[in-house]
């Protein structure tokens, strides 16, 4: 899979932008352009979700930039929609890090520990069309873009899903950059889901809300790649996230001010909706298909009052593909949720025998099954602490952990479940906790109204701990036998073969070759080797020397049962098979007559 470099700038800036990281994804073959007619509301998510709900490997799975977009009332458009751009796949991602997939982790743990803060500076391409005062609506405010709807059929109209919402802390004035949906609601009117699960922008509002004030926010779509990499991670309150995406640049992001809100946003955004979040009035928002794969319900929000519209003369519209998992807002946020939960077990906990996190993606968002690969031989007592660090490090994450071996892909659900079927004795290796907060997550309760009058979301912190989850331990107690598949050079060698005779391309899926789990001596392994040489009738002749008579065993001892079923009356001695060398002498029962399913 082609991963292309960081381009060149022609702005003065390290960093690709927007435009810049959609000609490198072009380059590599990442990218889908729709010159066909598509409509906004009902044709261009559906297109793009059959991707990931096709079938296909992430390898197939593309960015799209549709550049005929019409809507249903204001018919063609001047601007392009995006969607997949920024996260389709582990690859379109480093592609706008300019790096490898193997890369990232490292790429952001740099970004963590070696923060760069942004810059302001005069101008930039988001200023070049200006509406505000009088000419606010001149274009038609909201329905100047065509805004795609994310789940035809339920939403009940479009929603901004890539929206980085900019807001600063009343008090301290630190910066905050976070992803939320936002319902267009008219011209100069956008609902916003702030989530009372932490979210900074949720208390940034309340302490607006107890001074009397309405909150300052922008609403961001399309800003640098790297911006939107770190809006959507969560990083501790009071971090600005604008400097993890320095650090991910490699250099500060260029900013410019706002014209009618004191704040800051990128210099190179696409689009740019500058207003207040009203702190004394809500309003219903939604219902929206949100990441847990439900219809999120109507309730009780804050709304954004647009006072300024800022964008690019032939802006492009970004859109993140979510709700139901894999989806864009899911692989955006496992590629660095997972190195900052590795490194708070490794880091944090101390537990230095953790080698991975896992979050599984398909469905479960992430949030519900974590898998930590443990290194060889980790102490029963470290495996533990990670499961149980796992399952309380994030409210609602980690309903279900489970522990295996590094020899176990914990990407893969089928050896996932080998590992469980396999590895864990349920009596011993599995924990059920209480008390945990569903998150967010159905089943929803009330309306909202209640929520919200208390200060609080549907899944908010208020939420009764009366949810459970589980951890399972599923990694190796003792040594185990081989693997029985053949070992890797002769799977290499065959593989070699497979291409000569241009067979279809394989993915090779672990384990593809077989390997020593402890239980296994010198002897067997040369016996092995005699075989390759054709010398198997040497292991023969040993084992002759070995026979021992039937009459010194215990399968001949008048109460031995050996077989399947003993005949009526016959003493049943079950440890005697486990002792005895089979079941010699035993004869086929006479086929058993099996009733039908329907009870003829």
């Amino acid at each position: 899979m082609a991963v292309a470099t960081r381009p060149r700038s022609r702005t003065g800036k390290g960093y690709p932008d927007l435009r810049e990281h959609i000609e490198a994804l072009d380059r590599a073959g990442l990218l889908v352009r729709v010159r066909r007619p598509m409509l906004a509301e009902t044709e261009i998510h559906p297109l793009v979700r059959w991707q990931y709900r096709g079938g296909l490997s992430e390898e197939d799975w593309k960015a799209f930039l549709f550049e005929n977009v019409r809507t249903v009332k204001g018919g063609p458009s001047p601007f392009r929609v995006g969607v997949g751009v920024l996260a389709a796949s582990k690859y379109v991602y480093a592609t706008g890090l300019g790096c490898t997939p193997d890369e990232i982790a490292g790429r952001w743990e740099k970004a963590l520990s070696e923060r760069i803060a942004p810059v302001i500076v005069e101008d930039g391409p988001v200023h070049e069309e200006v509406h505000l005062g009088e000419g606010l609506l001149e274009k038609g405010g909201t329905a100047e873009f065509p805004v795609p709807i994310s789940t035809p059929g339920f939403d009940n109209g479009p929603y901004t899903t890539c929206t980085h919402w900019f807001t600063k802390d009343p008090e301290t004035g630190v910066r905050n950059q976070g992803n939320y949906r936002g319902q267009i609601k008219s011209p100069t009117r956008i609902g916003i889901f702030p989530s009372g699960l932490g979210q900074d922008v949720y208390i940034h509002w309340q302490k607006a809300r107890k001074k009397g004030q309405h909150l300052p926010a922008a609403l961001v779509i399309g800003g640098p790649p790297v911006v939107s990499y770190a809006a959507v991670q969560k990083v501790p309150y009071g971090i600005d996230e604008l400097s993890i995406a320095g650090g991910l640049a490699g250099e500060p992001i260029r900013l410019v001010r706002c014209k009618t809100v004191p704040l800051e946003v990128p210099a190179e955004a696409e689009i740019v909706f500058e207003g207040y979040i009203n702190t004394q009035e809500l309003e219903e928002e939604g219902p929206f298909g949100e990441s847990h794969g439900y219809m999120h319900p109507r309730q009780l929000n804050p709304f954004f009052e647009i006072t300024a519209i800022t964008h690019r003369k032939d802006a492009i519209w970004v859109s993140f593909i979510s709700q139901v998992t894999p989806s864009e807002s899911s692989v955006i946020k496992k590629v660095a949720y997972e190195p900052i939960f590795t490194q708070h077990l490794r880091n944090t906990c101390n537990i230095r025998s953790v080698k991975r996190v896992v979050m599984h993606e398909p469905l479960t968002n992430l949030r519900k099954l974590i898998v930590i690969q443990m290194a060889n031989g980790a102490r029963e007592a470290e495996v533990w602490r990670a499961l149980r660090a796992a399952s309380s490090f994030n409210q609602g994450v980690g309903k279900i952990c489970v522990a295996v071996d590094e020899d176990i892909d914990p990407e893969d659900a089928t050896a996932l479940w080998w590992a469980v079927c396999y590895r864990s004795r349920p009596a011993q290796d599995v924990e059920i906790t209480g008390h945990l907060e569903k998150g967010h997550a159905p089943p929803f309760h009330g309306t909202g109204i209640e929520q919200a009058a208390e200060g609080r979301d549907v899944v908010g912190h208020g939420d009764p701990a009366d949810d459970s989850g589980m951890l399972i331990n599923a990694c190796l107690k003792e040594p185990w036998p081989p693997i029985s598949l053949p070992t890797k050079e002769h799977m290499e060698k065959a593989l070699e073969i497979w291409n000569e005779l241009g067979l279809p391309k394989v993915r090779p899926q672990r384990p593809w070759f077989g390997y020593s789990l402890g239980q296994w001596d010198d002897e067997l392994e040369e016996e092995a080797r005699l075989a390759l040489r054709g010398d198997h009738y040497r292991t023969g002749e040993k084992v002759a020397k070995r026979r021992v008579k039937l009459s010194d065993t215990r399968a001949a001892r008048p109460d031995a049962f050996i077989g399947t079923d003993p005949a009526p009356g016959t003493p049943v001695d079950p440890r005697a098979a486990e002792h005895g060398p089979g079941g010699p002498g035993y004869e086929d029962e006479a086929p058993r007559e099996v009733p039908s399913d329907d009870g003829m």
